[in-house]
């Protein structure tokens, strides 16, 4: 989280057609930012560029999904997810994000290409316990251990759900009916 913002509750949605695309280089620092992505964070495209990522990260997420999602990135492999972001006034935003490695020509990764909409409210009903609960874990947890501790959670949630995988049970709630009962 970026240094002086305090989180409030105002809300801001992307509206169903808006996509946030933004790209970085391997370490996670902005090289590209797309005009929805400073408008709705709040950011002048010289605040993002060269800085990273995390700037948007909301103290509401759990460290747990960043450690699953860098590892996940890191095997080459694509992620999705749902994220809570912070603004520069404090506000926050949801975004169900597709996070892919970006490779050159050659295959040599560059960096990593994201691009985020807006997650139907059904999903977020189900996704945000399950964050709060792994929130809860991390507090109560070692610094080292929090990730790997919450993220055990997550998994167990997901296994109870019946689905497949990860990425199946994420994919299933971005339906807008979510996930059947």
């Amino acid at each position: 989280m970026k240094p002086g913002i305090t989180p409030n509750k105002t809300e801001y949605k992307l509206a169903e057609e808006d996509f946030i695309v933004s790209k970085t280089d391997k370490s996670g620092r902005i090289t590209y930012a797309n005009r929805i992505f400073m408008e709705i964070a709040g950011y002048p495209e010289h605040q993002l560029l060269g800085i990273q990522h995390n700037i948007i990260r909301h103290p509401d997420m759990p460290r747990g999904v960043f450690r699953f999602m860098w590892d996940t990135l890191k095997a080459g492999e694509e992620f999705f997810g749902f994220a809570k972001n912070l603004c520069a006034d404090g506000g926050f935003y949801w975004v169900f994000a597709n996070i892919t490695p970006d490779y050159d020509k050659d295959g040599k990764l560059q960096g990593y290409y994201s691009v985020r909409r807006n997650p139907p409210r059904s999903a977020l009903d189900v996704i945000t316990p399950i964050y709060n609960e792994m929130l809860a874990i991390e507090k109560n947890s070692s610094v080292k251990e929090a990730p790997l501790q919450s993220l055990e959670y997550l998994f167990d949630v997901v296994k109870q759900t019946g689905a497949k995988n990860y990425n199946n049970l994420i994919l299933q709630l971005y339906k807008p009916n979510g996930v059947s009962k």
